[in-house]
């Protein structure tokens, strides 16, 4: 990763050094252990980046965002528009040819997947537009928004596997500036327009000044809890939603709106259709599943025959279903994706003024006068001159929740143990998605941002792993972000086709990437050992090394973080803050969990793989003797005689 701070790295590195040797002296267990100040600093500038300044690998530099230049020339690391440049240089400067020319088996494969992942959620998202903004925004808006962004950003991005598209909290907020462009008597798509273009400045300026260096105070504390977060968000969404009717569980209920269609004909049978969904998801799931595992399995002749089938698991499953649902069980009506007929603004208008939609408020005529025009006029303000200046207020909410959103997303797919090679780029990404929020509104369309469970789950689908979910290594590469969004832009044109597609089959799909992304999730691990005997607990740094109280306090303490994300982001009226709770995990890791864990603890609990494996290697005895010593005085046991 790579930070910039307005402090000279030598002087972060000495004054973190004084800060050590007073834990040593209060009694805490010191892991990092450097001679001196000297030797911190000159350990932190072993690395050098292309473009001058580089993150080192050490957790402490990470948790403390300290950052250095070249040993000859130290920068001051805050001029404006600096680390635009220096991700520029990073990223699209160093590896764009790479990146657009990496084309290997596993691209097809993983394409084919994300194009589902991708396009499932943007017309579900499509809808919802369409309902909380009275129409101005619907499927088709959505539907173009994530083609020409996702083109875009494959394109000149900083973060070749981020995916962009609409997420609950950015959808939050538009149904709260639809609610307020009524109140105050002023065109909801001039508001948004206006709303959209201070937040374009807003990110801008947080790009220039490199405000993203807050967001790189996080650490495996608060991926842990955001990464599962959206796995568990995925998982219920596709089962059934306690909040909204969404997922398998719905089918059931003979009242669903996927029942409206077929309800009158002769035969239908609400039972048979949702026994018939629940038989496609978890039938594509376990199928996909289980193709994936072929790669470590002995069957076929040889590992590339192996490895080609675990790469196409998921294309494969999601056909195999959807041939099943419509040549075995024909008879049987499944929900489809619901898709507009055409390709056209959704707003149909009564008139030539556009005010009043057709058909619901002009029901005497037969066919709509036409639609709105794609770009919103930033004129018309109803006679409200203050809005252009109004708009900074909302403008400011809706900026946090953008970059917060891009910044966490980021963050989370840059973590060391995903073994990413080509750097990250927070300011590029902050500046061109922000230009991105600003093109959308000035055109009526969604804002979007990263997509933490898309972006991840393309992680994955390009990593390869160990048979116990470690990675390897990761594709690093444009053409699959490309090919998706390429994918989506030709479906605007032929959008009947996507009703092929039967919804239970993508619940299946969602399940799979929410139980996939499980697996190597820390978090999820030590929350099934709360239902463990301890002494059958997997051998781990943290199970090895850290008491099973303290252990089990620390993972409460994100599971009450995690529980009260879920229930903001689940709770319309609230959703809007969802990305500003999580922003709170940081200072709750920089503050209150040093209060409540030992130095040791906590490097155990919250640090990289490879900085673990060498601390312990280092400390392992002075570890043992300091556990040993605390449940002594904890317990009360006979270890302390």
């Amino acid at each position: 990763m790579d930070f910039h701070h307005n402090l000279d790295s030598a002087s972060d590195c000495c004054s973190d050094t004084s800060r050590r040797e007073k834990q040593q002296t209060a009694g805490t267990l010191n892991l990092e252990n450097p001679s001196s100040a000297s030797e911190c600093c000159s350990n932190m500038r072993e690395k050098q980046g292309t473009a001058g300044t580089v993150f080192d690998n050490d957790e402490n530099n990470f948790f403390n965002g300290t950052t250095t230049d070249t040993p000859e020339k130290t920068k001051p690391n805050l001029s404006w528009g600096r680390g635009i440049k220096a991700d520029w240089d990073r990223t699209v400067g160093t590896h764009w040819w790479k990146e657009m020319t990496n084309l290997e088996q596993k691209t097809i494969p993983v394409t084919i997947f994300m194009f589902f992942a991708a396009i499932a959620p943007a017309i579900t998202f499509g809808a919802i537009y369409e309902k909380t903004t009275g129409h101005y925004i619907g499927a088709v808006e959505m539907l173009l928004a994530t083609a020409w962004v996702g083109i875009a950003h494959s394109l000149i991005g900083g973060s070749a596997i981020m995916i962009n598209g609409g997420t609950g909290p950015v959808l939050a907020f538009s149904a709260v500036l639809y609610k307020l462009s009524i109140s105050l008597d002023v065109p909801f798509l001039t508001l948004s327009a206006w709303t959209g273009l201070w937040c374009m400045l807003f990110n801008v300026v947080a790009a220039f000044i490199n405000l993203n260096k807050y967001i790189l105070l996080a650490t495996r504390f608060t991926d842990e809890i955001f990464s599962m977060l959206i796995s568990v968000i995925f998982i219920i969404n596709a089962v059934g939603s306690p909040f909204s009717p969404v997922g398998l569980y719905y089918y059931f209920d003979s009242e669903h709106t996927s029942h409206d269609a077929n309800e009158n004909d002769d035969g239908y049978s609400f039972l048979s259709v949702a026994f018939l969904s629940l038989v496609l998801a978890v039938g594509t799931t376990s199928f996909a599943v289980f193709l994936k595992a072929i790669k470590f399995a002995r069957f076929f002749c040889n590992q590339w025959s192996r490895t080609t089938i675990s790469d196409f698991a998921v294309p494969i499953a999601i056909f195999s279903f959807t041939a099943i649902d419509h040549l075995v069980f024909s008879s049987a009506k499944t929900e489809t994706l619901n898709v507009p007929d055409t390709f056209a603004p959704t707003f149909a208008c009564c008139d030539a003024t556009c005010e009043t939609y057709w058909p619901n408020d002009c029901t005497d005529l037969a066919e709509p006068f036409g639609r709105r025009p794609w770009l919103v006029d930033l004129s018309d303000l109803n006679g409200h001159l203050y809005i252009p200046f109004f708009a900074a207020i909302p403008a400011f909410l809706a900026f946090i929740l953008v970059f917060l959103d891009n910044g966490i997303t980021l963050h989370c797919i840059s973590h060391p143990s995903h073994k990413l090679k080509h750097g990250d780029a927070y300011d590029l990404n902050t500046l061109i998605i922000g230009i991105m929020v600003g093109i959308n509104a000035m055109f009526g369309m969604p804002w979007l941002v990263a997509a933490t469970v898309r972006s991840l789950s393309h992680l994955h689908a390009l990593a390869e792993k160990t048979q116990d979910g470690k990675f390897i290594s990761v594709l690093e590469t444009r053409l699959s972000n490309l090919a998706v969004h390429s994918l989506i832009l030709g479906s605007i044109f032929c959008l009947p086709v996507l009703k092929l597609i039967p919804v239970p089959v993508l619940y299946g799909i969602f399940l799979y990437m929410g139980i996939t992304s499980l697996t190597s999730n820390q978090f999820w691990g030590r929350f099934t050992m709360l239902f463990m005997q301890p002494s059958k607990f997997p051998s781990a740094a943290y199970t090895d090394h850290v008491s099973t109280t303290s252990m089990h306090k620390y993972t409460c303490i994100q599971l009450f973080l995690f529980a009260s994300l879920y229930i903001i982001k689940s709770i319309k009226s609230i959703a809007i803050a969802f990305p500003i709770v999580i922003a709170l995990c940081i200072p709750i890791r920089i503050y209150l969990l040093p209060r409540l864990f030992t130095q040791a603890e906590l490097t155990l609990l919250d640090s990289g793989d490879e900085n673990i494996e060498k601390w312990i290697e280092e400390n392992v005895d002075n570890i043992d003797e300091e556990l040993v010593e605390q449940g002594a005085k904890k317990e009360g046991s006979i270890i302390s005689k």
